[in-house]
């Protein structure tokens, strides 16, 4: 092996240790561009085509896009070399045909082969003037200040500054390649961990869009610059996956959303059983492609954000049950949660140290008994037992923190130690779009309403796409009583899907603002077909505060014939038909009936208008008061 190749003023290749460096110091570089780079030293001042890289890197039966990773790995180069492709110093591109490296190479220990060019004896070329120097940085950051939407202050042409803002990407849905739907959980899942990995890895410098987003993209794929634009990203990372029997392939792709630009593409093929640790080590490859285009020096690796090996099983079994248990609770269905449960369980039974499966699991309980599905009293204890295993196995997981804080609010009316659980989730995953969500939530149930409505914003930021975050942005809306933004909000929800839930909040607002006849309109236009307690408790409550008493009590008598499942499935619709004919000592009963039984129905009276008649009501205050929420 020959000694280190020098050119340029400072530039050196070892190519024993597979190195490059300036001024002694190592340039991070990939194995793709490192090869490319060798080969044009190799043959200095020689044509070197295309072709020939080809067949020097993959060989003759490559079956992937090498044109977009050749093109890619020459632009990492010439941005390692500061070297401008219009006026080269470095790489000279020969159109059509290949490149030719033009910089004086010194290699003075070792004898070149005889078939290649004698090297250059003068002097190694000086780099670009610093007057031009200073006009291409100034410019690339023109450029890049447009794409990303940050600026970027370049101080000197080897130091850049650290951008004052972030750094927004995209995973898209990865491609389920073996066209069976019994492993759509698979690809599914790959993309989920692709995103909790790379949002793990430089939370200050690189934010990451949740999934819910970015799974709408998988019926419904879109033009990656229309992407770019929804999602308000610079880049965007496609992959797809194909699983046998032992083996799985995974290709990903990085994606400069503006111009659809490939910056870098990879493929994998690896056993089953190294699927986990292959997850890191893409999401670190694309993080270190994302700071090399920008210019950025500093290292960005797991190793910076540290996670307890009992976060990330050994087992390949537990982890594939885990992946399946997720893709379930994404559902969001009664049927959905069981079946996740169920899987969370299996992981947990084959790997009993697997703190990711217990914070799974409690997630599941506590959505289902938030969402009045089971019996809060049954299964909130599971959840809190659940989540505080899996702390105890590993205490930075966002997840288990963000159910612990879900349960002490819903669940314990403890809103000192939700919010306690609620900074630490954050604190330990700023790109956690639902503990954003959840905490807004929670600080609007508070009456901080400016604080809820910065904490929803940031969550719709990580997550624009999202129908819940979005509706739950036109709830703080609702109760901070800026009624004309809540419906705004609502009718873009309802706009994006008709039959979401934003239909209660829309009425509730123009009810409040005694637009009576459109909250009707928008009851007989929206009233789901499964839910007919929701329409006549509805109609009750708006003919009652209409003044309208005999339409009201018509509505709450049709209510109150449904069969008692459907009549209490929701205890607020009730409590809602009660207030609107009068029925205070009913409503309130119900009301200190649902706190004595924990339910989550009271953790809005501070803040929901529509409980605003009883407000007056001693026994109401007095309410407020065990809740902890009296002023």
């Amino acid at each position: 092996m020959q000694d280190s190749i020098r050119f340029g003023e400072d530039f050196e290749f070892d190519p024993r240790a597979y190195q490059l460096r300036r001024a002694g110091r190592e340039l991070r570089l990939e194995r793709i561009p490192l090869e490319i780079l060798l080969l044009l030293i190799e043959q200095p001042g020689s044509l070197v085509a295309r072709e020939q890289i080809v067949e020097r890197i993959w060989g003759n039966d490559v079956h992937l896009d090498t044109d977009n990773s050749i093109n890619g790995a020459i632009r990492k180069l010439r941005q390692v070399l500061r070297d401008d492709p219009e006026q080269p110093k470095f790489i000279q591109t020969v159109t059509g045909k290949g490149y030719r490296f033009i910089a004086p190479v010194v290699s003075p220990k070792a004898e070149r082969p005889p078939d290649l060019p004698t090297p250059q004896t003068s002097p190694p070329v000086s780099l670009t003037p610093p007057t031009r120097k200073w006009i291409f940085y100034g410019a690339m950051a023109l450029l890049l200040a447009g794409a990303v939407g940050i600026g970027f202050l370049w101080l000197r042409p080897t130091r850049p500054a650290q951008p004052p803002g972030k750094v927004m990407l995209a995973v898209l849905p990865f491609a389920n390649l073996t066209g069976e739907p019994a492993q759509e959980y698979f690809s599914d899942g790959m993309t989920e961990e692709m995103i909790a990995e790379l949002g793990r890895l430089n939370p200050e410098r690189l934010g990451v869009i949740g999934r819910t987003s970015v799974m709408l993209y998988k019926s419904n794929p879109k033009p990656l610059d229309q992407v770019g634009r929804e999602l308000g990203v610079q880049y965007i990372v496609e992959g797809s996956v194909r699983r046998d029997s032992g083996h799985v392939r995974i290709t990903a792709q990085l994606i400069q959303a503006k111009d659809q630009t490939h910056v870098w593409t990879q493929q994998y093929d690896r056993e089953l059983k190294d699927v986990l640790s292959l997850q890191a080590e893409i999401a670190e490859e694309i993080a270190g492609e994302i700071q090399l285009t920008l210019g950025s020096r500093q290292e960005a690796t797991a190793a910076d954000r540290p996670v307890a090996a009992s976060s990330v099983t050994t087992s390949y079994e537990a982890y594939d049950l885990y992946l399946k248990g997720r893709y379930f609770w994404n559902k969001r269905t009664a049927d959905g949660f069981l079946q996740a449960a169920e899987y969370f369980q299996q992981a947990i039974r084959r790997d009993p140290n697997y703190a990711r499966a217990y914070a799974g699991l409690a997630d599941t309980f506590g959505l289902m008994s938030t969402w009045q599905l089971v019996p809060q009293n049954e299964f909130m204890p599971k959840a809190r037992a659940a989540a505080l295993k899996a702390l105890e196995i590993d205490e930075t997981l966002a997840e288990a923190h963000t159910s612990l804080a879900l349960i002490a609010e819903n669940y314990d009316y403890d809103w000192q130690t939700a919010e306690k659980e609620f900074r630490r989730a954050i604190q330990l995953n700023p790109d956690y779009a639902t503990a954003h969500q959840w905490y807004a939530e929670y600080l609007s149930w508070q009456g901080r309403f400016d604080e809820a409505l910065a904490e929803s914003e940031r969550a719709r930021q990580l997550d624009p796409l999202s129908l819940i975050i979005a509706a739950d942005h036109a709830a703080i809306f609702l109760d901070s009583r800026q009624y004309d933004r809540a419906i705004a909000q609502c009718r873009t929800v309802l706009e994006m899907d008709p039959k979401f839930g934003a239909r209660g909040l829309i009425v509730s607002a123009f009810a409040q603002e005694g637009r009576f006849a459109e909250a009707l309109d928008e009851v007989e236009r929206r009233q789901p077909p499964n839910e007919p307690s929701w329409a006549w408790a509805t109609r009750a409550y708006i003919y009652g505060r209409w003044g309208k008493s005999a339409e009201a009590e018509h509505a709450l008598a049709k209510l109150e014939q449904l069969t008692p499942q459907l009549r209490e499935r929701r205890p607020s619709w009730l409590v809602l038909a009660y207030i609107g004919t009068g029925k205070k000592d009913r409503a309130i009963a119900l009301l200190q009936k649902a706190y004595a039984e924990h339910s989550n129905v009271v953790t809005a009276l501070k803040v929901d208008p529509g409980y605003d008649p009883l407000r007056s009501d001693p026994r109401f205050q007095e309410l407020l008061r065990r809740l902890r929420l009296a002023e």
